[in-house]
């Protein structure tokens, strides 16, 4: 997803990324509405379920007017609170030192990592001047090559500093870091003053510069005797890793017999271990596999409806491979760089050219875009959540230990940043940018609506207010909330305010903004609003 990618300081950070990078050839479109509203019986008024390929531009800002009665109907709506108002709600329901040190720990380098964080000392042990690695990395905290060196450098709790670069597919990489690698390929390490241009290499010199004896740094290397077996599970990474993308990008009987094959192979390898590769604790061979695994958990059953990762107790065929997934999320260095099936299941195809959906993934990937939950019940976004998804996608307990601390993180990132979220939430009913970029759905050129921006601070402000007291503690507000925006703006403005809400909604990605608990949240308190709002326009 493109966020506001001109905006390097912003917080919540809608840089380039992807939770929506799709190819036109591979996403099937949705409606604002369709995360809840499926089952609604159809009616004449169709705008408000047509946010068609939900990028900017729909509703053309010319085509929208500005309303001067609703600020003042808005200004009438006592139970409104101000964004002073939610932050301090939200500090005073905080309760963890995680969460009341969070911003002061960013900016020291300190505390519980984060991908925000610019900088990793760690604690007060380390200086900033005694920093020897500068990371580059993507912006959109996703691309699997960085992801294991960043795993290696929190691991080993190597201090380093983070510079952020656009993959190829969301906009230009600046020139000052074309000088250093000319062929633009992140991830890059300068480490003592030289610079490493591809992720094993950089491994590699982490691992062999920063060791127990020099510094204290964590040895992740395989056992002495074991070295010919971790290079046999090197080879067996590189086997499975071209099984799923013969499969993932192709499809058909014969690949995917192929890529089961080779599962197989790992689950062998990871039952006479385990629970990581190597046995009892975690090596480098573990971070060559978990960018891969990672992301074939996600795209195989978004296309393929073949399902690796199960939730906690339930059958499978790979119960070694689900048991590294679960030591692997006892990491707080995994804990850090993982993503949700969401945003893999629409990051990967700008950067394959395309994945193949084939029979039977449909249910799959309703309930991962947000559409409808597996048992077809509900929308998979909808309120209340449903456990683990439904049954698709295990719950990150360990990143939120209740439902409140989830919503709360939810509210922290966006309270942080708030005018600058409004504004690119904004371009859902603004205009696309000029020249567009590689992935569709990311626009860091496209010029927002400002005429429904008021209307739209008005509902996040709700949005995050519902977060911190609950849903239906907010109903009436939301409600007359909505009603005023239909009765001063009209039909068109309201499809207008709602197509900003559903852009922002599907531009949540884990892990740059935010963990996929508080994601979700995030995610079905909007569907939360956008539902109020087709009611007032249905009314």
């Amino acid at each position: 997803v493109a966020g506001l990618a001109s905006s390097p300081a912003l917080v919540f950070g809608f840089g380039p990324s992807s939770a929506l990078g799709s190819s036109p050839t591979t996403h099937r479109t949705t409606t604002a509405s369709s995360s809840l509203f499926s089952s609604r019986p159809p009616n004449t008024f169709n705008p408000f379920r047509m946010v068609g390929d939900m990028a900017s531009g729909l509703f053309g800002s010319e085509k929208l007017e500005a309303q001067p009665g609703l600020e003042t109907a808005l200004a009438r709506l006592a139970s409104l609170p101000s964004w002073d108002a939610i932050r301090s709600d939200l500090e005073s329901k905080m309760e963890t030192p995680q969460e009341i040190n969070f911003r002061s720990n960013l900016e020291k380098g300190y505390g519980v990592a984060s991908p925000l964080h610019k900088i990793r000392l760690y604690d007060e042990s380390n200086k900033e001047e005694n920093i020897r690695v500068k990371f580059y990395r993507d912006s959109a905290s996703w691309c699997p090559y960085c992801q294991k060196v960043w795993l290696m450098l929190e691991e080993k709790k190597i201090p380093y500093t983070v510079e952020k670069i656009n993959m190829r597919c969301y906009g230009d990489k600046p020139n000052s870091f074309m000088r250093i690698q000319p062929n633009g390929a992140i991830p890059v390490a300068e480490i003592d003053g030289r610079v490493y241009g591809q992720s094993n290499d950089i491994m590699f010199t982490l691992e062999e510069l920063f060791t127990p004896e020099k510094g204290g740094h964590k040895s992740l290397s395989p056992p002495p005797n074991q070295q010919d077996n971790a290079n046999d599970l090197l080879r067996l990474e590189r086997e499975l890793f071209s099984g799923w993308m013969y499969w993932l990008t192709g499809g058909g009987e014969q690949s995917k017999r192929g890529f089961i094959q080779v599962l197989k192979k790992v689950e062998t390898a990871l039952s006479k271990n385990g629970p990581f590769f190597m046995g009892d604790s975690v090596t480098l061979v573990d971070f060559m596999y978990a960018s891969f695994l990672e992301r074939m958990a996600a795209s195989l059953l978004y296309f393929k409806g073949f399902m690796i990762r199960v939730p906690p107790g339930e059958k499978t065929d790979f119960p070694a491979v689900n048991k590294w997934f679960d030591a692997m999320e006892t990491l707080e260095s995994y804990q850090l760089t993982k993503s949700d099936y969401y945003t893999h299941a629409f990051d990967l195809p700008p950067q394959l050219g395309g994945c193949r959906y084939e029979p039977g993934c449909e249910p799959y990937e309703k309930a991962i875009n947000g559409e409808r939950s597996l048992d077809g019940t509900q929308g998979s976004w909808e309120l209340p959540l449903q456990p683990h998804n439904g049954g698709i996608e295990p719950d990150w307990t360990w990143a939120a230990p209740t439902e409140a601390f989830a919503q709360r993180e939810a509210v922290e990132r966006v309270t942080a940043n708030h005018a600058a979220i409004v504004k690119f939430a904004c371009r859902g009913a603004g205009q696309k940018g000029v020249p567009p970029v590689m992935a569709p759905l990311s626009d860091p050129n496209a010029v927002p609506s400002d005429v429904v921006q008021p209307a739209v601070d008005a509902c996040l402000r709700m949005v995050l207010q519902a977060l911190l007291d609950g849903a239906k503690e907010k109903d009436e507000v939301m409600i007359q909330l909505a009603k005023s925006i239909v009765s001063e703006g009209g039909k068109d403005f309201a499809s207008g305010v709602i197509d900003s809400l559903a852009y922002l909604r599907d531009r949540v990605g884990v892990p740059r903004d935010m963990k996929l608990p508080a994601a979700r949240q995030l995610r079905a308190h909007l569907n939360w609003a956008i539902g109020k709002l087709l009611d007032a326009a249905d009314a």
